[in-house]
């Protein structure tokens, strides 16, 4: 096939690129590089079946024919996208209706990268695809929870009534190789502090929980779903609940750092619990993940060094 990937320097893009090649189709990368990076692509220079075009997906563009659209297109950390807050608003419309467009014009399939953010602050525990989700609209983090649900809704609108053959995949907390440092994602601010010999900076009293993929397999997850008929929300995430202080804990089990856990206010909207409920995935992909939490943080441990030591 030929595949086009919105926001293919980002870290979950960059992955897909190397694991859609691997399968031996061709890539088409398409990114303005606001969050995203050419590091991450650099090693495929010199491959002959990948593309990249630097451009904003907001601005409309024709890739030529494609057999499939991965829109992963976002800024993605609470880092950017309260940076980039009319940005993150804009691809999750304007730029997803490009996408969605592309795939209408050639008869793509199309897989839209939505999130577990769709569902705020939940008070329903753990998080299954039928909640509709507990989002506050207009607080600080509504410019990227109301940019993926009105993403969901206008990919769901071309699927009903234009016809396009769509997926959503809803993706819970992922870490690994390329997660840009102290970027206000919970592992690369926990690993990096850890290798300065920084504090670890907890916000709140640590009890909130997050659910932690190995970016291994949410790919995986994510390239299972693209590949069946299934047009709702479908979470991919690893199920394994742990608390904000526990996950400091192992962080410096793994780093070995003697680094302390200082404690910081809980900033405004933040979920107090984060599980994905899998049991869709299970049954539709024979999908769950494989990875255990201190497993993948060793697997990544020599990438995070290396740019922390670069960066110093």
């Amino acid at each position: 096939m030929r595949v086009l990937i919105t926001g293919a320097a980002g870290f979950l893009g960059s992955h897909l690129a190397d694991a859609l090649l691997a399968e031996g189709h061709h890539v088409l990368g398409v990114d303005n590089l606001c969050t995203g990076s050419l590091e991450n692509l650099k090693h495929l220079k010199s491959e002959a079946r990948f593309e990249f075009i630097e451009k904003d997906v907001c601005d409309s563009f024709d890739p030529k024919r494609v057999d499939y659209v991965f829109n992963f297109a976002s800024p993605a950390s609470p880092e950017d996208y309260m940076r980039l807050g009319i940005e993150t608003l804009m691809v999750g419309s304007a730029g997803t209706r490009n996408a969605l467009e592309i795939a209408k014009k050639y008869n793509a399939r199309f897989l839209h990268a939505s999130t577990s953010e769709c569902y705020g602050d939940p008070e329903e525990h753990p998080q299954t695809e039928e909640y509709w989700g507990h989002v506050n609209p207009i607080g600080p983090r509504s410019v990227y929870d109301e940019s993926k649900r009105f993403s969901e809704a206008l990919v769901t609108a071309y699927c009903r009534y234009e016809k396009v053959d769509t997926r959503l995949v809803r993706i819970f907390n992922t870490y690994g190789p390329r997660l840009q440092l102290s970027d206000g994602r919970v592992i690369s601010n926990f690993v990096a502090q850890a290798l300065r010999g920084d504090d670890l900076t907890i916000y709140g009293d640590g009890s909130q929980t997050r659910s932690f993929c190995y970016v291994s397999d949410e790919i995986d997850g994510i390239l299972k779903l693209s590949r069946i008929t299934e047009h709702a929300p479908v979470n991919i995430g690893n199920p394994t609940e742990w608390t904000i202080l526990e996950c400091a804990k192992a962080v410096l089990r793994v780093t070995g750092s003697k680094s302390t856990i200082v404690r910081r206010p809980l900033p405004q909207d933040d979920p107090l619990q984060r599980q994905p409920d899998i049991s869709k995935a299970r049954r539709l992909l024979n999908w769950e993940p494989k990875i255990d939490l201190e497993t993948g943080l060793s697997l990544c441990l020599d990438y995070f060094r290396t740019r922390v030591e670069a960066a110093a």
